[in-house]
């Protein structure tokens, strides 16, 4: 009687062994299930915020192309050089460029040190917060402002400044801050190619110094990777402290003819990807499409009033004009934002 009990005990713990197994097959078959379909899902859509169509099919298509080693346009490693304009490509530049938006609110700032700037413009529109007669002074105007905002310091008294008005300052329509509205699919886009080892760099006609405080963190992109327009500095060794110190000055301005000239300075190959979103970004398609290797250019042309912005010709930031012109002409690729994009911002990936 007692062997009977323990057979009988013996084949009630077997069971319940048996469950635990069978239960433990099952969570862990899920979990397989689950992380397989997560792989499966990336591999057959590196880019899921781009809608299906001929402008993801060219980048697909060229990207796997380039990066096979038995079709004839394989590219080496060390040739995948990708070039992205920052503004209105990576992230928003409307109203007016965020970068200009940090030196208002510099000048607004240190206005009670500089009583002259009172009666003196653009320096009186800039404090009074009349934008348009900010941009009436055009390029000369705004480099005053910027030389104003962002000189007579060291770098990383810079830095910090930098760094504290993107965490307190907001867009005037979204209210966010200003480098939460980066473009999602453009950072799909770029992983994708990074995964594919392209070595991805911002080329762009911002100044150099700003963006490397944030874009590492905002697209991957090391600081060393970043081509900018740049003020001229100095180094000081005082008490055993050695910094760099901002000038008034202008070094180098990254924009236009210019960037083709940053790159060969800074990257010293041509790019073979080659993305901007205006006129100022046409010199860098440009180059990328003289390489002697397999290349491609694309346009983001914004037509999303409702999301974004649309504009493009007339313009005052971003005009893309002669730049739709030879796209067109040259059969570059153009992103139509409203039409091949699911979304536009990371926040939107939320809702």
């Amino acid at each position: 009687m007692k062997k009977k009990n323990q057979r009988k005990s013996m084949s009630i713990v077997k069971r319940i062994m048996l469950l635990v197994i069978l239960l433990l097959i099952i969570v862990s078959c899920k979990k397989s299930t689950d992380t397989s379909l997560k792989t499966i899902n990336y591999k057959t859509d590196p880019l899921p915020s781009w809608n299906e169509g001929k402008t993801k099919k060219a980048i697909l298509d060229f990207v796997t192309k380039v990066t096979d080693p038995d079709n004839p346009n394989f590219v080496r490693v060390e040739d995948r050089i990708a070039t992205f304009d920052n503004d209105g490509n990576l992230w928003s530049e409307k109203p007016f460029y965020f970068q200009l938006a940090f030196a208002l609110d510099r000048i607004h700032a240190t206005a009670s040190d500089h009583p002259e700037w009172k009666t003196t413009q653009p320096y009186k529109a800039a404090i009074e917060g009349n934008i348009k007669e900010v941009l009436t002074y055009g390029k000369h105007g705004l480099l005053k402002l910027v030389m104003a905002s962002h000189t007579g310091m060291t770098t990383d008294e810079f830095n910090n400044i930098v760094t504290e008005w993107l965490a307190t300052s907001k867009h005037p329509r979204f209210n966010r801050p200003y480098h939460t509205l980066i473009y999602q699919p453009m950072l799909e886009l770029l992983d994708y190619l990074q995964t594919n080892d392209f070595k991805t760099f911002i080329v762009s006609g911002g100044g150099i110094d700003f963006l490397r405080v944030w874009a590492e963190e905002a697209y991957g992109i090391p600081e060393y990777q970043i081509v900018g327009s740049s003020l001229k500095t100095i180094f000081e060794y005082n008490n055993g402290k050695a910094v760099i110190k901002k000038l008034s000055e202008i070094d180098f301005i990254n924009d236009k003819a210019g960037k083709p000239v940053g790159i060969h300075k800074h990257i010293s190959k041509k790019p073979i990807f080659a993305s901007g979103n205006s006129d100022g970004d046409l010199q860098m398609l440009q180059y990328a499409a003289s390489n002697d290797k397999p290349s491609f250019m694309i346009y983001l042309h914004h037509t999303d009033a409702e999301r974004e912005w649309a504009y493009d010709r007339e313009s005052h930031v971003g005009r893309l004009d002669k730049g739709l012109d030879e796209a067109r002409e040259k059969g570059w690729t153009v992103i139509d934002m409203k039409n091949d994009w699911k979304v536009v911002y990371p926040f939107q990936l939320q809702k």
